[in-house]
């Protein structure tokens, strides 16, 4: 039975992995469009694949890549970089060059017989219709105005938005089958009460297209005064507005305030045009830095930290001119919108045009009573459903709804809406089982840390007509970006996701698609019912955990997994495939095979037991594969530790059987060795394999264990037939450190110590060390699933830059020559010739036979020692 701790380490996985987390990008996108897929696909230059992953969320592709807000962008990743990845732009890329009409998706449900009226073609009137559209709904729009999109087609200038853009997506939903009436007021030109009655439902969308001006200044109603939103609509409609003057000033620190000062700039009769703020900087203003960037190169004067104190009008009674004050502050301790000022520090400005961009409010006559209208104008509805509280048919969308303020949220509550709707239609509840997230922006938990001080690269800014040009015209001021800017721009994307242990891991990738979703599996369907080859697979080398932000231990579930498969199979390892493992390590735990030499050499009698202080374990592999490397460094230390001192024990430490989940057994064949070292009287244990060293730390408590390689470095030396032997050598050696021993840097330094000593050559690669990759042999993996295996191994032959390999762990020795390198146990080069290229030699796998036979070599060599 699992332990408790390794189930919550399960649940622990399940809910924190970040896995699964959206990126930034996505998450802040109340669409939630797909942003890292199609600026991927646009770096690769599958534009045509680009565009249908935006169209899959978005159908005003070249709109929005125009005019969005873009709130991606404020949470872009490359923020912290100083240089956030220009979105909007790639996503105006894909719309320019590869959204061809003909693969726009018709396709809509069966006509479902009901009818539903959309009041307001703006965007997210515009969305609203395209999903009822979509789920078979009859849909009918209607729009007081002569032509379509609300406020981006009268609000947004024609610089930034060409109509022939906005109006050819908008025809999508005439070739879905939406109908519109358009020059159709409602409260005016058809009632309210008659929508109500005609329709299954009604969504109100009709934005806030009521501007304001000041009305707390005398002479706010004065000839050459307007709104934002008055004076917007008249220059959309005609490219000119009849009453501006010369000289104009506009109020407002906001986005709407560029595009009306921007445009006044386009005007005929404009000379000048002030820009006055309360804000007291261009950083502290509300506006987008590229709108701003944008007024100042063509030539709109700011004025900071001011507001108007009084209006001054002619004779005509006509503007003729302001007189600003000083503002101190725009907000109180609070945090509130409180502005202050200094009515003494003012100065005098002639202009003969005001334009107040001061925030706009909805036109709620035409509802009557059937719609309850909040203070600040907006009408009031269920925050998630978007129902109106005052009558269940109605459902309120976009800027009217007081959930969006921005395009890309007006479509998001479009969305909302008509999905509220439809479930009203077919009489289900309006919350159950539904995720309302997907239609607001949400705070993701992906954590992405970076260096940057190792990344380079800068934003793609888009050419732009020359400003002494541009203001001449409404012609669009940016150009676009090529393809080559735009492969520029897309490969700085960081491609944000943690899933950092599944580009490690080639097991996981196997078998999930991350963590969270594993776990979760196991959770919810029962460990015992999913493929127990997953744990089977683990190379218990940690990888995952030193990559995982959150150092989840996978490897301590898997081992778990497996000791509990052998509990429910009276101990033993269910996997067929494994039994010979275990049949292995018995053979070696065995008398025929294994044996113990005491440190006395004395042939008298001793009164008392001679204890042996220091015992060298050489373990399994090294012991089948050099017992003349074993014999040497009995000797080796047996010349500096004194003979008497130093005894030597071939026994299996019983990893292998803890590596496939035998617990009872590995705890037999493991007290069988701590019992014959206590017996010995050993005070140190000394090792030359990785995974001895780390059974025998766990599990020897009368003894100290110290690698060989340590113990050369720290107290005895290397063998003086040794030192220098390599100099002059031909060959430069890679270094493969185990990943047993990751954690014991005093074993990657002893053995480089000792190559040094040995006067060969070496050179260090990225993966090593405490970051080391398992040579494959991990878990008995190469016997579990020799497929994966063949995968981990050259994967990490992959990582040298050298042929020539030396490794201080015997599975890795063999490993890395099967994998096709020339690996050498650092055994061969200590007590071995110099080695040189024209020694290099084929030595792959040995046969198990000849693993037995020098297994049993190595056993005489040291019963020749006692």
């Amino acid at each position: 039975m699992l332990k408790q701790s390794v189930i919550d380490n399960m649940k622990e996985i399940a809910e924190h992995c970040m896995g699964e987390e959206t990126a930034a990008c996505v998450a802040t996108c109340p669409m939630h469009t797909n942003v890292k897929e199609y600026v991927r696909l646009i770096r690769e230059g599958k534009g045509e694949e680009a565009i249908k992953v935006i169209r899959d969320q978005l159908f005003l592709p070249g709109t929005l890549g125009r005019i969005c807000a873009h709130p991606c962008e404020g949470k872009c990743k490359w923020n912290e970089g100083k240089s956030p990845m220009a979105i909007a732009s790639l996503k105006r890329y894909a719309a320019d060059h590869f959204d061809r009409e003909e693969d726009w998706n018709l396709s809509c449900k069966d006509e479902n017989g009901k009818k539903v009226a959309v009041i307001g073609a703006g965007p997210s009137g515009l969305q609203a219709a395209l999903e009822l559209r979509k789920e078979g709904c009859q849909v009918t729009v209607f729009e007081k105005m002569p032509v379509r999109g609300g406020m981006l087609r009268i609000g947004i200038p024609a610089y930034r938005l060409p109509r022939t853009i906005l109006e050819r997506e908008i025809s999508y939903l005439d070739r879905l089958g939406v109908k519109f009436e358009l020059n159709c007021e409602i409260g005016k030109n058809k009632p309210f009460s008659e929508i109500l009655e005609n329709f299954d439902s009604v969504i109100v969308a009709v934005g806030k297209q009521q501007g304001r001006v000041d009305r707390s200044l005398d002479h706010w109603d004065a000839k050459g005064i307007f709104s934002a939103a008055g004076f917007l609509k008249e220059a959309a409609m005609t490219q000119d507005v009849k009453e501006s003057g010369k000289v104009v000033l506009v109020v407002g620190g906001g986005d709407v305030a560029m595009d009306c000062a921007r445009t006044a700039r386009r005007l005929n009769a404009a000379e000048k045009v002030y820009s006055v703020c309360l804000e007291d900087s261009y950083d502290t203003m509300a506006s987008s830095n590229h709108e701003i960037k944008g007024a100042l190169a063509e030539g709109v004067k700011f004025n900071h930290a001011q507001a108007i104190q009084r209006i001054h009008t002619d004779e005509n009674g006509r503007v003729s001119g302001v007189t600003l004050k000083k503002c101190l502050s725009m907000f109180d301790e609070n945090g509130r919108f409180a502005p202050t000022y200094d009515e003494e520090d003012t100065r005098e400005l002639k202009v003969d045009t005001i334009v107040f961009a001061i925030g706009q409010g909805v036109e709620a006559e035409f509802a009557g009573e059937d719609l309850e209208q909040r203070p600040n104008s907006t009408f009031a509805c269920v925050k998630d459903t978007l129902q109106s509280t005052k009558n269940e048919k109605i459902f309120v969308a976009g800027d009217a709804s007081g959930e969006s303020v921005i395009a890309i949220q007006a479509l998001a509550t479009g969305r909302r809406a008509a999905q509220s709707v439809i479930r009203f239609l077919r009489g289900e509840d309006l919350r159950s089982g539904r995720e309302l997230k997907d239609t607001w922006t949400y705070e993701t938990k992906l954590q992405m840390p970076v260096d940057w001080d190792a990344i380079t690269g800068q934003r793609e800014d888009m050419q732009e007509l020359d400003p002494k040009k541009r203001i001449r015209s409404f012609d669009e001021v940016a150009l676009g970006y090529t393809k080559e800017e735009a492969e520029r721009e897309a490969s700085r994307c960081r491609q944000c996701e943690c899933k950092l242990c599944m580009k490690e891991c080639i097991m996981l990738n196997d078998y999930t698609e991350c963590p969270k979703s594993l776990f979760k599996k196991y959770l919810e369907e029962g460990y015992e019912n999913l493929d127990h080859m997953i744990a089977y697979s683990c190379n218990e080398c940690s990888q995952c955990t030193l990559k995982c932000p959150k150092e989840f231990n996978m490897k301590g579930i898997f081992t778990a997994l497996k000791e509990d498969y052998a509990e429910k199979n009276n101990g033993l390892v269910p996997l067929e495939i494994l039994k010979e493992s275990d049949r292995t390590q018995e053979k070696e735990c065995g008398d025929e095979y294994c044996t113990r030499v005491d440190g006395s050499l004395q042939k008298k009698e001793v009164p008392e037991k001679q204890k042996t202080k220091y015992v060298f374990v050489p373990g399994c592999t090294v012991s089948a594969y050099s017992p003349k490397g074993v014999e040497n460094i009995v000797k080796h230390l047996k010349e500096c530790l004194g003979h008497e001192n130093v005894g030597a024990l071939l026994q299996c430490c019983g990893k292998v059987t803890r590596f496939i989940g035998e617990t009872e057994k590995f705890e037999e064949r493991n007290k069988k060795a701590i019992e014959i070292l206590d017996d010995m009287g050993a005070e140190v244990i000394i090792t030359v394999c990785p995974s001895c060293y780390k059974v025998f730390k766990e599990t020897a408590k009368n003894q100290k264990v110290i690698a060989y390689w340590d113990l050369m470095k720290n107290l005895i030396g290397i063998p003086e037939t040794a030192r220098g032997i390599g100099t002059g050598s031909d060959v430069v050696f890679n270094i493969h450190d185990s990943c047993v021993t990751r954690d014991e840097t005093s074993h990657h330094e002893s053995v480089r110590w000792v190559l040094d000593e040995l006067g060969y050559n070496w050179t260090e690669i990225e993966r090593n060390g405490k970051n080391t990759r398992c040579c494959g042999v991990g878990g008995m993996v190469c016997s579990s699933n020799p497929e994966l295996y063949e995968r981990v191994y050259t994967r990490r032959a992959n990582d040298f830059d050298q042929h020539n390999i030396v490794t201080y762990c015997g599975s890795c020795r063999g490993t890395m020559q099967a994998a096709g390198k020339d690996a050498v146990h650092i055994l061969d080069l200590l007590f071995g010739q110099k080695y040189t290229k024209d020694q290099e030699r084929a030595r792959g796998y040995q046969t198990e036979q000849e693993m037995w036979e020098k297994r049993l070599e190595t056993k005489e060599r040291l019963n020749h020692l006692r």
